[in-house]
């Protein structure tokens, strides 16, 4: 599969499964535009491959998001990656760490696939990468599993939406991955029960019935298939990547 002649965004796209769809999407023959936060990640990256841009974009800055489209769109695949996650009881969360939750997860997916849906006339892929915690949940994440939830919602419904203009509209939902942000669960998981680092992350694999976590370039390549002609007729859905939990 080709993708030249395309241009793709990848928000979040600095690090992790982000970093990973970005490295696939340039060696298949897209032009890629990365946004996150941090510029140095971004940086780096672009560093890599003159097929890269990096444009420093915060995806819960709605007048942000529009002027990434207009100043550098438009795109033929948007990819709405840039999340955080978190873990605490439900007695221990606050109201802000949830608003902080569905301010990134929610509402910074929301925006840029609204602008997706605004600047796509005919034809296009949007992939919302959300997590297995859009489809089950988890004990000491309810935030971030409802913030997921709802980001499925929106795919759901924006597919329904955009079917006529034959522009699909996916979910990847990869279970816990090997990557920085997993790095940061598994510390708070040794730090809160006293565990070993390595302890914490055989717990973490082991809810994957391979008994191992997702490798961020599984992702990449599910997103290549969404982006293949054959996968015209595929939208709406929530792809699980989890080795069989889900």
């Amino acid at each position: 599969m080709t993708l030249a002649g395309k241009r793709a965004l990848v928000t979040g796209g600095g690090t992790g499964a982000g970093a990973a769809m970005t490295r696939a999407l340039a060696c298949a023959g897209a032009q890629v535009v990365i946004c996150g936060r941090r510029p140095a990640p971004l940086d780096q990256l672009a560093s890599e491959c003159d097929a890269i841009a990096a444009v420093p974009c915060d995806v819960t800055d709605e007048a942000a998001v529009a002027a990434l489209f207009a100043d550098h769109g438009p795109f033929d695949i948007v990819v709405a990656n840039a999340g955080i996650s978190g873990a605490a009881p439900i007695g221990k969360t606050e109201a802000d760490e949830i608003e902080r939750m569905l301010s990134v997860n929610v509402m910074g997916s929301f925006f840029t696939m609204r602008e997706a849906a605004r600047s796509m006339t005919h034809g296009g892929r949007i992939v919302a990468v959300a997590s297995t915690a859009a489809l089950k949940g988890y004990a000491y994440a309810s935030a971030y599993a409802a913030s997921k939830h709802a980001v499925l919602g929106l795919v759901r419904s924006i597919a329904l939406e955009l079917a006529g203009k034959g522009i699909t509209v996916n979910a990847l939902c990869p279970g816990f991955m090997d990557t920085d942000m997993t790095e940061q669960s598994i510390a708070n998981i040794a730090g809160k029960t006293g565990r070993s680092a390595e302890d914490a992350r055989k717990a973490l694999a082991a809810s994957n019935p391979m008994n191992t976590l997702i490798d961020p370039k599984s992702v990449a390549q599910a997103l290549l298939w969404l982006c293949d002609p054959a996968s015209n007729t595929v939208t709406g859905q929530a792809i699980a990547l989890s080795g069989g939990e889900i």
